[in-house]
Order: C-alpha cells, then sequence, then structure tokens
C-alpha cells in the first residue's frame, strides 16, 4: 500500500512538472529554438545560410534572456547579432589565400586548428573575464547566477569567434558550454532552451567529426 502511493506521488510530481514546462514554454521561445536547429545543422554543413538562422534565433533570445534576468545571456545574444554578420562576411569572403576550392569550382573557408598555446590563452581569458563579471553582477544587479552566467557568456563569445574563424576544436568548446547552460536555463524554468542545450550537446560531436573530415581532406 505503501509502495503504491509513493508511486502515485511521484507520478503525479512528474505530471505536474511536465505540465509546468509546457505551460513556461513560449511561442517565441519555440521559434527561437528552430532557427537555433536550423543554424546548427547549417553550420555543420559549412552552408553560410546558418548565419541568416542565427540572426534570427538570437533577435528573439536577447529578448527572452533579458525578461528571466539573465542579463549575461541578453547581451551575449546582442553580440551574437553582430558575429552572424561577420560570419557571413567572414565565410562568403572569396580569398584565394584563405579558400580552398570545392568540387563546383566555388570557394570556401578552410576549416583550421589552434595550437595549443592559443587554447590555453583562450581559456585563462574567460575564466578572468567571467570572474570579473560575476563579481560585479554579483555585488551590483539583481541577475540570477552571475558567474555562471559570465562563464557561460565569455565562453560562447570565444566559441563564436572560432565558428566564424571555422576553427574546429569551436565544437569542443560548445560541448562544454551547454551542457553548463542546461541547469541555467532549467533554472529559469526555460525547459525548451534547456532540452534545445541536450540535444546541441550530441549534435557538437557529429559536428565535430563532420569538420575534421573537412580538415583531413584539406590537407589530403
Amino acid at each position: 500500500m505503501q509502495t503504491e502511493q509513493t508511486s502515485t506521488s511521484f507520478f503525479d510530481t512528474f505530471s505536474n512538472g511536465v505540465i509546468h514546462a509546457l505551460q513556461a514554454i513560449s511561442f517565441l521561445e519555440v521559434i527561437a529554438v528552430l532557427l537555433g536547429f536550423a543554424y546548427l545543422f547549417l553550420a555543420m554543413k559549412e552552408n553560410s545560410l546558418c548565419w541568416y538562422a542565427a540572426f534570427g534565433s538570437t533577435a528573439i533570445y536577447s529578448w527572452i534572456f533579458f525578461d528571466v534576468s539573465l542579463v549575461m545571456e541578453s547581451a551575449l545574444n546582442v553580440y551574437y547579432l553582430g558575429m552572424a554578420i561577420y560570419g557571413w562576411l567572414v565565410w562568403n569572403k572569396i580569398n584565394s589565400t584563405e579558400s580552398t576550392q570545392t568540387p563546383n569550382d566555388s570557394k570556401k573557408l578552410k576549416v583550421t586548428t589552434w595550437s595549443i598555446k592559443q587554447h590555453l590563452a583562450s581559456i585563462t581569458g574567460v575564466i578572468a573575464l567571467s570572474l570579473l563579471s560575476g563579481y560585479f553582477l554579483n555585488n551590483h544587479t539583481t541577475a540570477v547566477m552571475p558567474y555562471l552566467d559570465s562563464f557561460t557568456t565569455w565562453g560562447a563569445v570565444l566559441t563564436t569567434y572560432m565558428v566564424a574563424k571555422k576553427v574546429l576544436e569551436n565544437w569542443v568548446y560548445w560541448i562544454v558550454i551547454d551542457t553548463l547552460a542546461i541547469y541555467l536555463y532549467i533554472d529559469r524554468e526555460l525547459y525548451l532552451v534547456a532540452l534545445q542545450m541536450a540535444v546541441y550537446v550530441i549534435l557538437c560531436f557529429i559536428g565535430f567529426n563532420a569538420w575534421l573530415k573537412s580538415y583531413q581532406s584539406q590537407t589530403v
């Protein structure tokens, strides 16, 4: 009898949680998530159209995150808007010294890699900036989880630049950032965005493998 009551209680709690999550999802959040997935799939294919999807998705997220007091995440998406334009320009730039010939005789930006020194310098910079902005937000604003919010933000700033430059290791960085972001979004009841990040983590492994093959084909 006790076991049956416990099972019923767990089912009720789980059901209520699911219903609450669905009610918390907004129409704008759905659109932003769909555009986010479009961006990732196109980026995996090295298709410059990914930056159009990125622009639309981040414009919506800028408002969503500001509305739930994730100040750094909101600011990050404003940065994404600019990077969407920059990334499109870089990926479509025809430069014989930085491009490689494709089967249809068009040119595309090569996939590159960073040295250990570049990675260490970048990671150190992200941590330092996260501590500084986290301290400021913690003491002067009402921002939620200021240090985690800052770390995912500065990490994403760096990694977005890596995507624009087609640095292979960007996928590894995204795995770390998106994993941490899942907890952040669940706490803010952005359940669909949290689910999006979970799927992103899986797709990042696929994206890394796709870009690795592209990089290896270039060296051959």
